[in-house]
């Protein structure tokens, strides 16, 4: 199959749209991402992202022709469910995910399968699609964007003491439950929303890779929340060019847009790391 590399591209109205949610998704995905890895909640956002095929399969069972409310309400079930079982059951965390995410992907394998057809949008749910992606997506993740950006910036000082260091949060007045609510509440719609640019299967990509590459580069959580969001939006930009030149699906191809990056950051942090100390030459020279 040649490259598609009409110039036209851009005045197309899916890639618009396309282009429109990676805009808005990916430095969200990449921000809320840094607080996700810092905290050890990769597994998390991958138990939510699995169990919306549930949600998906339900808006397919009631002949929804967009799936994306139950898709969400799913998500945010989940999500409570997670946090209720942790606080009143001696279960580990990794351990009630892992019962959620079978759980839910076992019933949304079970819903579909009762179908008298199978939804052929449904890979595009899986894997991502640009085609998939409609004007209420683009929309959500604008609210999602206005709201949720603004929100995280005027609390960062709150929530990097409490990735930081939760007890001494606690002691200085912060209200860490509320804001741990709000954070898992936030981190659960932004995933919900990206999975119809990214797939159910690769969504968390988006919010571990930007900030593992920010991380050779960074000294200090500001540092790593700006590189992430720089990484995140040439990421998703970059794969969804990528995506329509090579004709593949949207979602693998921003996936492996963003590994790229994180090969380069971590070959440049290296020889960054070689030259910090490396021994002064006796000549004065360069090294």
């Amino acid at each position: 199959m040649s490259p598609r590399t009409d110039i036209t591209m851009i005045t197309e109205p899916f890639m618009i749209r396309a282009f429109l949610a990676a805009l808005l998704l990916a430095p969200l995905c990449a921000l809320l991402g840094v607080f996700v890895t810092a905290r050890r909640m990769a597994f998390f956002s991958d138990t939510v992202s699995h169990a919306a095929l549930a949600g998906v399969a339900l808006g397919f069972l009631f002949g929804l022709a967009d799936p994306t409310v139950p898709l969400i309400g799913v998500s945010l079930l989940v999500a409570a469910a997670m946090y209720w079982l942790r606080e009143n059951t001696e279960l580990f965390t990794d351990t009630i995910m892992a019962l959620l995410l079978a759980g839910c992907v076992a019933v949304g394998i079970i819903i579909l399968s009762l179908l008298k057809s199978r939804p052929a949008d449904i890979q595009a749910y899986l894997f991502g699609d640009i085609l998939a992606i409609g004007w209420v997506d683009v929309g959500l993740a604008a609210g999602l964007f206005i709201i949720i950006g603004p929100l995280v910036f005027a609390r960062l000082n709150e929530l990097s003491l409490i990735t930081v260091q939760e007890e001494i949060a606690h002691v200085c007045g912060v209200p860490v439950r509320r804001l741990n609510y709000i954070f898992v509440i936030v981190l659960t719609l932004t995933v919900a929303i990206t999975i119809r640019l990214l797939g159910i299967i690769l969504v968390t990509s988006l919010l571990v890779i930007p900030p593992a590459a920010a991380r050779s580069f960074s000294r200090n959580l500001r540092q790593q929340i700006l590189l992430s969001l720089g990484l995140g939006l040439v990421g998703g930009v970059g794969g969804i060019v990528f995506s329509y030149q090579l004709d593949v699906p949207c979602g693998p191809a921003i996936v492996v847009s963003c590994i790229g990056l994180f090969l380069v950051s971590l070959f440049l942090g290296r020889v960054r790391q070689r030259r910090a100390f490396a021994p002064p030459d006796p000549l004065g020279r360069n090294l």
